[in-house]
């Protein structure tokens, strides 16, 4: 098996997936008369959270207007790790139809739990509450993103997303020209599935089901008495296509049995 190229691109989706979580969220400044008088989105992006903090420590313009550093939210991947809790029959297989006759046959997903970790920073106690109070609701402790993990197949997922920890900083001491960073850190948890390569099946498509009843439920001396049949309609229908089915039933007095293998009555 290994040797062969697949890429379902199943960590990168639920990296992407991870991050639209977060990337519309919006604080408010208000007057006294607890009117708002200003809104801003809260910028998102991918990477580790001492780069961000590198450059507002190396913004030389500390009279500039503070909205358009902070407040700001990043986030990384942290770590991928095995769950034998979700450990399914590593032989077991399914499958799921392909195009025309074709029938994709892959393994059953192997469980990993990928680390996330958010972090908020913000100038103003206030800010970080408000971004803070918006995402811990959604988590009680977690929330189901579904994920499109492998296109071929057409395989969706509901993937827990489980917040496992909230803590904070809070950089107050120094002088007057040093910048004051306010951090909250979210540490989560996505449970998500990695497919191996998926396959083309020897088998094709079933386009007939046939059931036999019999009297009785020892083999040695029950007789078969009806046939029930099913077939679809149009026989030549694709799985995508809009068909019915065509349903046939027979009787018998004959006390034979269908031999799968022979495909005749003996």
């Amino acid at each position: 098996m290994l040797g062969t190229y697949f890429y379902h691109q199943i960590i990168r989706k639920t990296v992407t997936a991870f991050g639209t979580l977060f990337n519309d969220i919006y604080i408010e400044h208000k007057n006294s008369s607890d009117v708002a008088i200003s809104q801003m989105k809260v910028p998102l992006g991918y990477g580790p959270v001492q780069k961000f903090l590198a450059r507002i420590e190396q913004q030389p313009e500390l009279n500039k207007p503070i909205q358009i550093t902070l407040p700001r939210m990043s986030f990384e991947m942290t770590s991928i790790q095995y769950d034998s809790t979700r450990k399914a029959s590593i032989i077991q297989t399914f499958k799921t139809c392909g195009n025309g006759d074709t029938i994709k046959k892959v393994y059953m997903p192997v469980p990993y739990n990928i680390g996330f970790q958010l972090n908020i920073m913000t100038k103003l106690q206030d800010d970080a509450l408000q971004v803070v109070e918006q995402i811990l609701p959604s988590f009680q402790p977690s929330f189901n993103l579904t994920v499109d993990l492998v296109d071929s197949i057409g395989e969706k997922r509901d993937i827990p997303i489980v917040l496992d920890s909230v803590s904070f900083t809070d950089d107050y001491e120094g002088d007057y020209s040093t910048r004051r960073t306010l951090m909250y850190t979210l540490n989560f948890t996505a449970k998500t599935y990695l497919f191996g390569p998926v396959a083309d099946s020897a088998d094709g498509l079933i386009r007939k089901v046939q059931v036999d009843y019999y009297t009785g439920t020892d083999p040695k001396v029950a007789k078969r008495e009806m046939r029930y049949t099913v077939t679809p309609d149009p026989i030549d229908a694709d799985p995508d296509d809009d068909f019915g089915f065509n349903e046939s039933v027979e009787m018998f007095f004959d006390s034979k049995t269908y031999s799968p293998t022979q495909k005749i009555d003996i």
